[in-house]
């Protein structure tokens, strides 16, 4: 019987967590959280966190409850611990009390210092049965990213390149040949790179990478918000005419400079002691960025992994031989999953 129970759970924690992918890209820094009701067996309401500083997902679940008086004698699943203090909006934990909802099932407690199991501890105050951890690999999984950010104080990074069928990054480039990235894969991986951008918070790439390659690290072939984009520049060298300077895109240039911010390009001036990285860090901390894409070259690739400071890599492989140039970096991780995308493919690493 306990086992029915627990697999019934599970059945509406699911769908909680499919409630909460909705969200991506557009709650950060909120995690992404989804609820759904149950009274009798039969789901009557179902929500989730659908933008950052709007109603969370309890508050959303409850507003598609026709009959609230059926929510006395209902069950809560929630994917996450709901909050108990104030922020944008107020506690869930006292809509949940005011409706007098018994019955509560949590997937993971909230990992962020003003929560931190005192939801739970909340409702359990007031007279609530809470059940705690169904699934909770699958909803600390779900908010990778949010975990990340408030456990080890920093982004989700994520490293990303394309490489040839023979482990190159790029050919060997003379100066006449800046300003347009060697292409390695097709037109489909690009649009899986563009939507991977709307799913992330932020994006950097460093010095040589920005003067060879001249992107412009938006989202032109996909629907969605760009991340905020991140350049190095040490010496203020780069051009000004780079498409990452042309003020459409929030941009922040880390520099050794004081410099005047313009519309949309701020100057952060940080110490090039050979720290940069986690002043970098630090800094993104800050800004609540909860995840990173580093695209840039070997060099920065390298540095991420030589330190050690990373959670995923994203390889997407071509069918080019390029023979010499640039090599691919070189790192230790389990492979997720692989992706056909045509004639190209994509490799998902998670570091060990």
């Amino acid at each position: 019987m306990i086992e029915r129970l627990f697999e019934v759970d599970e059945k509406y924690m699911l769908r909680a967590i499919e409630l909460a992918r909705l969200g991506m890209g557009d709650v950060s820094p909120n995690p992404m959280v989804g609820c759904v009701i149950v009274h009798n067996g039969v789901i009557i309401g179902e929500g989730y966190h659908t933008q950052f500083g709007t109603a969370h997902a309890e508050v959303n679940a409850v507003n598609r409850v026709k009959n609230l008086d059926l929510l006395k004698d209902s069950t809560l699943y929630v994917t996450l611990e709901p909050c108990s203090h104030f922020g944008k909006t107020p506690p869930c934990t006292d809509l949940i009390l005011l409706h007098q909802i018994k019955n509560v099932v949590v997937g993971a407690i909230d990992p962020f210092v003003e929560v931190a199991g005192r939801g739970i501890q909340k409702l359990r105050t007031g007279g609530c049965r809470v059940i705690q951890g169904c699934l909770e690999e699958k909803c600390i999984e779900l908010n990778r990213r949010f975990f990340t950010f408030h456990q080890k104080k920093r982004p989700f990074i994520i490293l990303k390149w394309a490489q040839t069928a023979d482990g190159f990054i790029d050919i060997d480039r003379s100066q006449e040949h800046y300003g347009q990235p060697t292409w390695i894969t097709n037109d489909i991986s690009r649009i899986a790179v563009h939507k991977m951008r709307t799913d992330e918070s932020a994006i950097l790439v460093g010095t040589n990478t920005a003067r060879k390659d001249n992107p412009s690290l938006t989202v032109r072939d996909w629907s969605g918000k760009p991340p905020l984009r991140l350049v190095i520049d040490k010496e203020m060298k780069l051009p000004a005419g780079l498409s990452l300077f042309d003020g459409m895109v929030p941009t922040v240039v880390y520099t050794s400079h004081k410099v005047a911010d313009k519309p949309n390009l701020e100057f952060r001036q940080i110490d090039f002691n050979g720290d940069e990285i986690n002043q970098i860090l630090a800094d993104l901390h800050v800004r609540g960025i909860l995840s990173l894409i580093v695209e840039g070259g070997q060099r920065m690739l390298n540095s991420f992994i030589s330190m050690d400071i990373w959670d995923e890599a994203r390889m997407f492989t071509g069918k080019s031989i390029f023979h010499r140039g640039v090599k691919a970096p070189v790192f230790k991780g389990r492979m997720l999953k692989s992706e056909e995308l045509d004639d190209s493919w994509m490799f998902l690493f998670r570091k060990d």
